[in-house]
């Protein structure tokens, strides 16, 4: 904890962005630089963050400043390693990995995952390989050429937020996918589609309290990291 410094937050607009100033303080990031950050409503989301604090500053309440801050200082240097990093979660997308045919599981799967992931080949314009079991077999490299320029389009921000996402859903397809215009409003139903095998389980053989602790944890950071990547799109 840290015994808070200023009074008041404000925004000013600089070169380059917006950037949350305590009392005549700019903020900066972890490694030095201005946080400047692209979008008065992602700007206001980090004041808001600085405005809740009390007498003392938590920093793990600050979490969105610590996105802009790994945005600036990490993903801005090399955004072609945050995506190539993504790709292996696309070679082994959640969303490809279905039960053997005569399993239940795999009645449920084709019915919530295969809607979601024809939909989102039918946008893209990719194919991607559906395979039964756990051995691993790869994605066309074709479609892995597609989602790497996709990715590459993207501001360092909104590559942070897609980041975020897709490790936690351990989806490249799911993450994408909240960045779609056709699913912006729709995050809470693509982390339940992605979360679709833990709730199996635990319908099947009931829940475990520390387990669904860490799925809510896990739920609000996958929501916020969406609420960031939206919020730095510029409109």
């Amino acid at each position: 904890m840290i015994r808070r410094f200023y009074t008041d937050v404000t925004l000013a607009q600089q070169a380059g962005g917006f950037q949350v100033m305590l009392d005549t303080r700019g903020v900066k990031t972890v490694g030095g630089a201005p946080q400047l950050l692209p979008t008065r409503a992602l700007a206001e989301a980090l004041a808001a963050e600085w405005r809740q604090q009390g007498d003392t500053i938590d920093p793990a309440s600050l979490p969105l400043r610590d996105m802009a801050d790994y945005a600036i200082d990490i993903v801005t240097r090399h955004p072609e390693g945050a995506a190539e990093g993504l790709l292996g979660y696309a070679e082994t997308d959640t969303l490809c990995y279905r039960a053997d045919p005569d399993e239940p599981l795999h009645t449920r799967q084709q019915q919530v995952w295969e809607p979601l992931l024809s939909a989102f080949e039918a946008a893209h314009g990719v194919t991607f390989t559906r395979v039964s079991g756990v051995l691993h077999r790869p994605q066309p490299p074709a479609t892995l050429a597609t989602l790497r320029d996709r990715m590459l389009t993207l501001d360092p921000f909104q590559l942070t937020g897609l980041e975020a996402m897709t490790k936690l859903a351990a989806s490249l397809v799911t993450g994408l996918s909240a960045l779609d215009a056709a699913h912006e409003e729709e995050p809470l139903a693509l982390w339940q589609a992605a979360c679709l095998e833990e709730e199996w389980q635990a319908e099947l053989w009931g829940r475990d309290w520390e387990a669904e602790e860490r799925r809510q944890r896990r739920e609000a950071d996958f929501l916020r990291a969406a609420a960031f990547a939206r919020l730095a799109r510029a409109v």
